[in-house]
């Protein structure tokens, strides 16, 4: 007698489902991506990987937790902004947001706990599910022969294997000689034509429609194994013990440090009080320019916010007991780098007000204000004594933020005021610049048209002809740009700017 079978390692329970989900994502990745845009193509393809993995979930997995259950919806609605804004760093920080939360989501439906778990536990999955994506490609394969009805069959795939690795090796590199002997002699040209005609394939792009299908297939492969695999516990973290050996900071030694720091930040705020905070007036009659006093100051206080929270999180890991002293020092060190940040903030606006906006400017803002926030949940957390979720809550924060851009519109803000300066030189702060880079807004995107068309009857004449100039060649690229006129790569600012500038 025998006892019962025990599922070996990242066993899946359906490989088959698994397979033929792989396979159908590579061939709908190559047909939303080759020789297209970036636009409504995005969320359908996040759409059907997230729709994938619910499929394949293993059966005793019914419902995410209650926490978990915002995370697909999150994703999906995140990756629309792609189809939305024309704003090539905003859907950039939409695209890196909507795989995190895509991740998160699989890995809820695989039976997880994401957003209960500790912040280097959730590390720790996600490098778990990027490893998988990596790699599991080779686990499906194998789960797909092993199904094969009879052991001869299994037999004859085994022995066909290093053939059927040839013919895999030889397929791409066969069509892409094609494709290049079809560009080489118009006889060849017209036979292959005629061969893939009823295929409606272009062979120009044959190659990499079959490198983006593959990769996305065993990337989706890798995925959707991590979620379906049937053998798995979940782990939350270090068991206590080990984490408690880790604690070796006293109390009265973190309060040491603390008290330190807190004499240093309590005197650099005290010169702020004297010096920067006194205004305008302070900076010039310090003799130095706008350029020379803030442009370098908010940079520096950013990393110094970033390194406090550091410091605040590692001391909150480390020390062994929290006494009143530690917390009333950690507390004190926030809230002075909540002045600090005050400064930051100050220095930017000086900076802005003499030479207007950049992409650069509003993420320092926008990180400015981000940082503001979290040192309130550093506050409450450490008064509390929930640290733990001080970055969960910074990463909803980063959420919340993220869709804030999308609503606000970063490039259509940055044209606004920017142009406006240009018209009314009165909104600009004495000894700053009324000259507007056109040719730098023209590089931010399509969100950025319809503001210079709409400012153009009332730009100076000088700077008219040289938004014109711009305008006419963005119509010429929106007229003549194939891979933006397919429906995969629909994007609503880019109609919008096609719409007026070609109407």
């Amino acid at each position: 007698m025998t006892g019962p079978m025990v599922p070996a390692p990242s066993a899946i329970r359906s490989p088959v489902a698994v397979g033929l989900a792989a396979g159908a994502a590579g061939l709908l990745a190559q047909w939303l991506f080759v020789d297209t845009g970036v636009g409504i193509n995005v969320p359908i393809a996040i759409a059907a990987l997230l729709i994938s993995g619910w499929l394949v979930r293993p059966a005793t997995h019914r419902l995410p937790r209650a926490r978990d259950a915002w995370l697909p919806l999150a994703a999906i609605g995140l990756s629309a902004f792609a189809a939305l804004r024309g704003d090539a760093t905003l859907v950039t920080l939409d695209l890196l947001g909507a795989v995190a939360l895509t991740g998160a989501a699989l890995a809820s439906f695989g039976g997880f706990a994401v957003v209960d778990r500790p912040f280097g536990s959730i590390a720790e999955l996600a490098s778990r599910v990027l490893g998988s994506a990596a790699v599991a490609g080779s686990r499906v394969i194998r789960g797909l022969i092993a199904v094969i009805p009879g052991s001869g069959a299994r037999k004859s795939v085994t022995r066909a294997a290093p053939i059927l690795r040839g013919l895999l090796i030889a397929l791409p590199l066969v069509l892409l000689f094609v494709a290049l002997f079809a560009a080489a002699d118009a006889v060849f040209a017209r036979i292959a034509r005629d061969l893939f005609k009823d295929l409606d394939i272009d062979l120009g792009s044959l190659p990499a429609r079959i490198l983006v299908a593959a990769a996305a297939a065993w990337l989706v492969a890798g995925l959707l194994h991590f979620v379906a695999a049937s053998d798995r516990v979940d782990e939350e973290g270090p068991p206590p013990a080990a984490v408690s050996t880790l604690r070796r900071l006293g109390s009265t030694e973190a309060a040491t440090v603390l008290i330190v720091l807190d004499l240093l930040f309590a005197g650099f705020v005290a010169l702020q009080a004297a010096y920067l905070f006194g205004g305008q007036d302070t900076v010039q009659a310090s003799g130095l320019t706008y350029a020379e006093y803030a442009r370098r100051g908010f940079f520096e206080l950013l990393a110094v916010a970033l390194i406090v929270g550091s410091l605040i999180l590692a001391a909150e890991y480390l020390v062994v007991r929290r006494t009143p002293a530690y917390l009333a020092t950690a507390i004190g060190l926030v809230g002075l780098t909540a002045v600090v940040l005050v400064s930051a903030l100050l220095r930017l606006r000086l900076y802005q007000e003499a030479y207007g906006w950049t992409e650069l400017r509003f993420y320092v803002l926008a990180a400015i204000l981000w940082l503001a926030i979290g040192c309130l949940f550093a506050v409450v957390s450490l008064a509390t004594n929930r640290s733990r979720w001080l970055l969960h809550g910074m990463l909803a924060l980063s959420i919340v933020f993220g869709i804030a851009f999308n609503l606000i519109g970063p490039v259509r803000l940055i044209a606004e005021q920017n142009l406006a300066r240009a018209i009314d030189p009165e909104l600009v702060a004495p000894g700053g610049e009324t000259a507007v880079d056109v040719w730098y807004l023209n590089l931010l995107g399509d969100d950025a048209v319809l503001p210079l068309a709409e400012a153009l009857p009332d730009l100076p004449p000088d700077l008219r002809h040289e938004v014109t100039e711009i305008l006419r060649n963005r119509a010429y690229d929106l007229e003549h740009s194939p891979g933006n006129e397919s429906w995969q790569a629909w994007n609503l600012s880019r109609e919008a700017a096609r719409a007026r500038l070609l109407r």
